[in-house]
């Protein structure tokens, strides 16, 4: 690799099985701009599972699921956070350092679980379902969580379900997420009809075809897949249970039914690990690039702000779900 420079190159060594060798150098120079800004600035990156590998491998300083990074945020000493993944991270991180420059590369990154549902929305299951307490999903607005009693993610949300002690719960807005946790509770839940765009598309018929075409291969699926998806998986877990499952099972032949991403980060880490990827990607996380997360440094842009009057109500229910 001649003309990169060593810090460079010693990046390389570690994604040099998921990045070909003829693309890495049109990464260098955004790489080695951010890591001076980020010094300049006094700046970290928080970075989801779902990000490129030249991303989360190279430039992030906190890495994880949904849940991770909003336990991760709270302990930044940095002025600055920039958050590589979609907008509700952003407002999560933003909740939880109130007082921090809460910076997203792309407004349009979004999320279409946060789309489904709206604060108006919230309301009217609370006058249809009087006393049944209300827990969101993280990926929502901030408006959303605003109108929420607790939130919770794919990793926890049976924890948080169980942890208020009460018959029935609403949780919103993944449907899917919704029916595979009520399937391991004896909590009533009442769903709403939301879908990821990404996990929604994967079927049974996909992993009945995954097995005839990759025999004994280990299937882990995300916990807003379809339920009909779930039953046949061999696990299902959270982005982070699967990496777990991974490292602490080393599956000869696995296959992540989740966003493309996602397998070649955790491939980085286990290289004795076949991993089979089946590609759903998602559109909003890869509007995050190296390019825009180096002019959302150099410029400053685009902070997250979130009004003053539903900060406190949607803070409050980000932090009884970190409390479980």
């Amino acid at each position: 690799m001649s003309g990169i420079s060593p810090s460079a190159a010693a990046l390389y060594s570690r994604v040099e099985k998921v990045i070909p060798a003829i693309e890495w150098p049109a990464f260098t120079d955004d790489i080695e701009a951010i890591l001076r800004l980020k010094r300049e600035r006094n700046a970290v990156i928080l970075a989801h599972n779902y990000q490129t590998p030249e991303i989360f491998h190279c430039v992030a300083d906190i890495v994880g699921d949904s849940l991770a990074l909003a336990r991760k945020a709270m302990d930044v000493e940095a002025d600055v956070i920039v958050l590589a993944g979609v907008h509700f991270m952003a407002e999560t991180a933003k909740l939880l350092n109130p007082g921090k420059t809460v910076l997203i590369p792309d407004m349009g990154a979004g999320c279409s679980l946060a789309d489904s549902i709206t604060p108006e929305d919230v309301r009217l299951m609370r006058q249809r379902y009087p006393g049944v307490p209300i827990v969101t999903y993280v990926n929502t607005s901030a408006a959303v969580k605003a109108e929420s009693d607790i939130c919770c993610t794919s990793g926890n949300a049976k924890a948080v379900v169980e942890s208020l002690g009460v018959p029935r719960v609403i949780m919103l807005p993944d449907e899917y997420l919704a029916q595979n946790i009520a399937a391991q509770t004896d909590v009533e839940i009442i769903a709403w009809k939301g879908h990821c765009e990404v996990h929604e598309r994967f079927t049974p018929e996909d992993i009945r075809e995954l097995r005839a075409a990759h025999p004994g291969v280990t299937v882990l699926a995300h916990p807003e897949c379809p339920p009909e998806v779930v039953a046949v998986a061999d696990f299902a877990g959270s982005t982070a249970a699967m990496s777990d499952y991974v490292g602490r099972e080393k599956p000869a032949r696995v296959v992540l039914m989740t966003e493309c991403s996602m397998s070649d980060n955790v491939a980085v880490d286990h290289p004795d690990v076949e991993f089979i990827r089946p590609c759903n990607l998602c559109p909003h996380m890869k509007r995050i690039t190296l390019a825009n997360i180096r002019s959302a440094l150099e410029e400053m842009r685009h902070p997250v702000a979130i009004e003053y009057d539903l900060s406190d109500r949607a803070r409050l229910a980000v932090e009884r779900m970190l409390a479980v």
